[in-house]
C-alpha cells in the first residue's frame, strides 16, 4: 500500500514547512513546493507535514480517499 501525495503550485506559499518535516518527500522549488515522489510509503510524517502546510496545499491520499491533512 501506498499514498499519493501532491501539492497545489497555485495555492502553495512557500512556506517550506513540508520540507523541513520531510525532505525526502517535499523540496522546495522556486516560490513553491513540489512532492518530491508521487507516492510514498505510510508514514505520518508525511500527514504531519500537510498538516502544518498554512495554505493547505499538500493532499494524501490513499486509494480514493483523501486522509491529510487532516481535520
Amino acid at each position: 500500500m501506498s499514498w499519493k501525495v501532491e501539492v497545489d503550485g497555485n495555492t502553495c506559499i512557500g512556506s517550506g514547512m513540508c520540507a523541513a518535516l520531510m525532505p525526502s518527500v517535499f523540496e522546495l522549488e522556486g516560490a513553491t513546493a513540489t512532492a518530491i515522489k508521487g507516492e510514498v510509503d505510510p508514514d505520518d510524517m508525511v500527514l504531519d507535514a500537510a498538516d502544518s502546510c498554512p495554505a493547505m496545499a499538500i493532499e494524501v491520499r490513499e486509494k480514493s480517499e483523501v486522509i491529510g491533512p487532516r481535520p
